[in-house]
């Protein structure tokens, strides 16, 4: 080969030769930086261990769980009060009524025991009317008693609730 040839070739060959180191050059810097990737890969992947809910969602789902539960709960408390202050009535009228039949209990033992006496005379006939119409006006006194214990009782039960149901508003 001629030195004419040579020449344009071997520019040609300096050029092939410099863009060869250019391209090792760059293979080598992608090289380096992609030989991380698969630790980087593992490293950036998302794994959701947990489930992380945000603090608003978690109130708005308390307020709908007690929106839903109040109105439950409200009547079952007004049920039981209810329950309660009937249970408390029946309980106050057993007492009175049972206050009431041992008074008369009481005054018809008393009345036993004074009627063997027969009266002799005149006075004493106006002595037994007087005893018998003194034990009739001892038991109406008894029965009214009980009839104002019985009232007192369910006013008081009667405020009481007027305080639980404006309290309750």
């Amino acid at each position: 080969m001629s030195s004419t040839t040579t020449n344009p070739l071997a520019s040609s060959v300096a050029s092939l030769r410099e863009s060869l180191a250019h391209l090792e050059s760059s293979i080598s810097i992608l090289a380096h930086g992609t030989a991380d990737f698969p630790r980087l890969a593992t490293v950036l992947s998302s794994t959701r261990h947990f489930e992380v809910t945000p603090s608003t969602n978690l109130s708005a789902a308390q307020a709908a769980l007690a929106a839903d539960l109040a109105p439950a709960v409200q009547q079952l408390v007004a049920r039981t009060e209810t329950a309660l202050a009937k249970r408390e009535r029946q309980v106050q009228q057993l007492q009175a009524r049972s206050e009431l039949l041992a008074g008369r209990l009481n005054c018809a033992r008393a009345s036993s025991a004074a009627a063997p006496a027969s009266p002799s005379d005149g006075r004493a006939a106006g002595l037994e009317e007087k005893e018998v119409r003194l034990r009739a006006l001892r038991q109406k006194k008894e029965r009214l008693a009980f009839a104002v214990e019985r009232l007192m009782l369910q006013s008081r039960q009667r405020q009481r609730q007027l305080r639980l149901s404006v309290a309750a508003t």
